[in-house]
């Protein structure tokens, strides 16, 4: 399709996505959702075209990352970058937190100049997406009281809760795979808890997939053993959006026979709910040794299912013997990063490129959310962009 076309399906959708921070999936409509799809296709197709999108001339883009990044960080500035912005990395252990200063405050002090502000905090349970409510707060005030000349965008790079820019992703490619959103009515989908040598993996990615995925009539299959449970309330949410979509939800505790005849699998580790909230308390209260005792314990705990392996086994289970492959990556390769992982080495390495085709639509998703919250009609602004032609590289 092309992007007069895209614009004009643009035009048509009912959103409410100006200046509003994009914080969980679960809170914006469906076409709120289909118009961060479109736009992130137009402006990747105008990449493509050599049309450059850039509609700020100055402005930062800020990032706070309270976690390890690789793919997230990237995207984020490379989202600004499409758009226009200057981005400016925050280093929390380089700021005045140390001395005191509170989130109110800083919110406010590296906002004067700024368009958005991207965050990541998975850290700690209960913590994460209320910390990004903490500085929306504050921006408000900021904006209100005429500190701040407008009210900086936020948008959540990921929490405790969810992960909107990467589950986005993965439906965008989950589209593109299969041709349409209409198109993944009835097709199943398995988000499977994966053994990992490691611990302490987030719950946000797992909990986005079927938050998300419900909403589109997939009939998405939630695998773990048992003990790894997820935010019971988001659970909920998941079998309540397949119900309202005409799909399915169901939680099971078997990974080879929820992948049987799966479309699409998703096999990822997480901590289990109860860790992570033993975990937050630990470190809250800076407790080194118990969250030492609490790591062994978990990783003890863990080795009792390497057998939830995605295998070459398990992949004839699953419809024609060829489910698309995915994960947000990184992966945990068995042979290749880790002794025994998430993943096959040989399986990974088949479905190797489609994963970095998934992982390189987030950009575009963050650079849509950006566009969406600072235009009120974005579909006439891109309509303008296209027109103008201009040209990103010129000679």
């Amino acid at each position: 399709m092309n992007i007069k076309d895209r614009i004009t399906i643009l035009n048509n959708l009912e959103t409410k996505l100006f200046k509003n921070d994009f914080l969980l999936t679960w809170e914006k409509s469906d076409d709120d959702l289909k118009a961060i799809l479109e736009i992130a296709t137009i402006l990747k197709q105008m990449r493509e075209e050599n049309i450059s999108p850039r509609v700020f001339d100055t402005g930062l883009a800020v990032s706070i990352f309270r976690d390890n990044s690789t793919r997230t960080r990237f995207s984020y500035a490379s989202a600004a970058n499409l758009l226009g912005l200057v981005i400016q990395d925050m280093d929390e252990t380089k700021s005045q937190i140390a001395h005191g200063e509170t989130v109110r405050e800083t919110a406010n002090m590296i906002s004067f100049l700024t368009d958005f502000i991207g965050i990541r905090d998975d850290m700690y349970l209960g913590e994460g997406n209320k910390y990004m409510r903490e500085v929306a707060s504050a921006l408000d005030e900021g904006f209100e009281k005429n500190v701040l000349p407008s009210r900086p965008g936020v948008v959540n790079l990921q929490c405790d809760m969810d992960h909107p820019t990467q589950s986005m992703a993965d439906l965008l490619h989950l589209k593109n795979e299969f041709g349409s959103l209409e198109a993944l009515r009835g097709k199943k989908i398995v988000m499977s808890w994966a053994y990992s040598p490691s611990y302490g993996k987030p719950m946000s990615v797992p909990q986005g997939i079927i938050a998300l995925m419900t909403r589109f009539g997939m009939n998405v299959e939630l695998a773990y053993p048992e003990g790894y449970d997820l935010i019971p309330e988001i659970v909920e949410l998941a079998a309540k959006n397949a119900k309202e979509s005409g799909g399915s939800f169901n939680v099971g505790h078997d990974m080879e026979d929820a992948i049987k005849d799966a479309d699409i699998v998703y096999p990822k580790s997480w901590a289990p709910y109860h860790i992570m909230e033993q975990r937050t308390q630990l470190l809250k209260n800076k407790d080194a040794k118990g969250l030492a005792e609490l790591e062994q314990l978990a990783l003890l705990n863990n080795a009792k299912f390497k057998n939830w392996e995605y295998t070459e086994e398990k992949r004839k289970l699953t419809k024609n013997g060829d489910a698309l492959y995915m994960h947000c990556l990184p992966a945990d390769i068995s042979g290749v990063s880790c002794k025994e992982g998430e993943v096959e080495g040989d399986v990974f390495e088949k479905y190797r490129i489609k994963t970095y085709h998934e992982a390189g639509y987030k950009p575009y998703i963050i650079a849509a959310m950006m566009f969406a919250n600072k235009f009120e009609k974005p579909a006439q602004v891109l309509q303008s962009i296209f027109e103008k032609g201009l040209k990103r590289v010129r000679y």
